[in-house]
């Protein structure tokens, strides 16, 4: 079914876009990984910026959720397609495409109640768009996304009219052509007979813009048509994706790619002033190469490879506050090594895998074996994310913890695509981390994969759930009606206290729940819950309920104020 033209780029418009942009790249994915060869021959390059427009994809979708009736601004979508790229972001093409998408968020929401803009603001979107991912790689290369992107917003920019169609069709044309011109930039390029393929990543992103407003889908023929272009200086032909053979030829090739280089790739999140960030960029310069830091308002996302992981992380400890750090190897085989060959790692026969909301609860979930997805506030995992941490478990069986009842269907299509991937995946559908700490408690790995399964289902189903925190805005609940700035108390997901001291709120929540028995209370504390709480609430137990016991953990930042678990 053709897709309903968008007239103006307007916040519907953006929903619309990222949601063609992933399904183009879905598509696309697996021929962009393998004509990968630049900076590192590693073949994620399509996955990278699948992941990444993912990422994006759920932030809008989360901005149209919270409208009730009506639908949001245009700067409303798109600051959360920018936000959800840059907090996703997967290496060096997906960072630099969270910076082109935040480019463009930078134009398009400069007048907060505009409901749409037209051509000429796409064009301006377009250049600031190319112009800031430029700016936020340190060393710039032509032949490269940086390249297509330039192109395109030129192209834009000759654009007649102020149609949005005409405006996107002239980008895709202008980044088409320019993509068929980079082997002829790039040596390492020419030498394996490719295409850019984060370029080729960007043209079907671009392609979706077209296919956003006029209705009309971009073939991936008609993507990647003309860009067998005759490379200057040499007899063949540069091949592109969709081509078995010009495949064939990349890996063949990948062996002739190989070269000295850092050793690992290191990613993550970064709280930090902009004065902190220039430091971090000189510094972290000096230590490696492919060096991208994208971003502002005091959040990044920072790339780079290095040798010295280590001191690639302690650089962003003192710049600020670093997150979601992922450091990947460039194992034996790909571009950056050389000599024999290493057995691959044997896998484990069973993992758990668990999302856990603040850094306290990571480190404890990690004492106990877990490989863990830290999920910020505002800020909930995509499935690519909890299918790299399968992954990342390296084991034949995994047991899947979301602790959130909100991950559900995010939990559940990472663990189908798992298990497409071999990997058997039981998902136990915890809504709160304090049932995913009852579960692991019970977790024993010697015990046949479906015994430990509903040992650790029928654990988290009988420890209840709470959380303390403070109402944002107004809104009815299931207690009547709370103002921005009362205390909540929920009880399994649903509003059942409304107060104005923490405290107290939190001990008439413990009452409820204790009321109904228990043997073992849990408190995890968040960094801004009251100091004296955990004592106050150990000591209401002890005088009020006998034989009931109570664990007290740091949450870090978790969001809530204080979780609650009784079991």
């Amino acid at each position: 079914m053709a897709q309903v033209p968008q007239t103006f780029f307007d916040a519907l418009a953006v929903r619309t876009w990222c949601g063609l942009a992933l399904k183009s790249l879905g598509r696309a994915r697996e021929e962009i990984d393998a004509i990968n060869v630049y900076p590192v021959a590693d073949g994620d390059t399509g996955t990278n910026l699948y992941l990444t427009v993912e990422s994006a994809v759920a932030a809008v979708e989360a901005v149209f959720t919270a409208y009730d009736a009506g639908r949001p601004t245009l700067a409303d979508a798109a600051r959360a397609m920018a936000h959800g790229a840059l907090i996703g972001a997967r290496g060096n093409s997906g960072t630099i495409l969270a910076q082109l998408l935040r480019g463009m968020a930078q134009v398009l929401a400069t007048d907060g109640e505009t409901a749409h803009t037209d051509g000429s603001g796409l064009r301006l979107a377009l250049r600031n768009a190319a112009d800031s991912a430029r700016q936020a790689v340190a060393h710039p290369v032509e032949g490269t996304v940086l390249t297509v992107a330039s192109a395109a917003a030129d192209a834009a920019g000759g654009a007649e009219g102020d149609d949005c169609g005409a405006v996107a069709r002239a980008a895709y044309e202008g980044a088409r052509a320019a993509l068929a011109a980079t082997p002829g930039q790039l040596a390492v390029l020419q030498r394996a007979g490719v295409v850019d393929a984060g370029g080729r990543g960007l043209v079907a992103v671009l392609g979706a813009l077209v296919e956003t407003f006029t209705g009309e889908a971009v073939s991936a023929v008609s993507a990647v048509s003309g860009v067998h272009a005759r490379v200057e200086g040499g007899s063949h032909t540069a091949p592109v994706a969709g081509d078995s053979d010009s495949l064939a030829d990349v890996e063949e090739c990948t062996d002739v790619l190989q070269a000295g280089g850092p050793a690992f790739e290191v990613i993550y999140l970064l709280e930090a002033e902009d004065a902190a960030v220039a430091r971090l960029r000189e510094r972290l310069d000096g230590l490696g190469d492919s060096l991208v830091i994208v971003g502002g308002d005091g959040l990044w996302n920072v790339h780079v490879h290095v040798d010295d992981a280590g001191a690639a992380v302690e650089a962003g400890v003192e710049a600020g506050r670093p997150y979601r750090i992922r450091i990947t190897h460039f194992g034996a085989g790909d571009v950056h090594t050389t000599g024999g060959e290493r057995p691959p790692r044997e896998r484990a026969q069973r993992a758990v895998v668990a999302v856990v909301p603040g850094e306290g609860l990571d480190g404890l979930y990690r004492e106990a074996g877990a490989t863990t997805v830290l999920a910020r506030p505002g800020e909930p995992p995509a499935s690519g994310e909890l299918v790299d941490a399968v992954r990342r478990a390296h084991a034949r069986e995994v047991v899947l913890l979301p602790n959130d009842a909100e991950l559900r269907h995010t939990a559940a299509a990472a663990a189908e695509q798992a298990r497409a991937e071999g990997i058997r995946v039981a998902l136990i559908p915890t809504r709160s981390a304090v049932q995913g700490i009852a579960a692991l408690a019970v977790h024993e790995p010697e015990r046949r994969f479906d015994e430990d399964v509903v040992s650790m289902t029928s654990a988290a189903g009988a420890t209840r759930y709470a959380e303390v925190a403070v109402a944002e805005r107004q809104s009815w609940t299931m207690a009547g009606i709370c103002q921005a700035g009362d205390v909540l108390g929920l009880v399994d997901g649903d509003v059942a206290v409304i107060g104005s001291d923490v405290t107290a709120t939190a001990e008439a929540v413990l009452d409820r729940m204790l009321a109904a028995g228990g043997e073992l209370v849990t408190l995890v504390l968040g960094d801004d819950a009251p100091e004296a709480i955990a004592e106050h609430l150990e000591a209401r137990v002890r005088e009020s309920y006998l034989a009931v016991d109570t664990v007290v953990y740091r949450g870090g930042r978790q969001g809530a104020l204080l979780l609650i678990g009784v079991e």
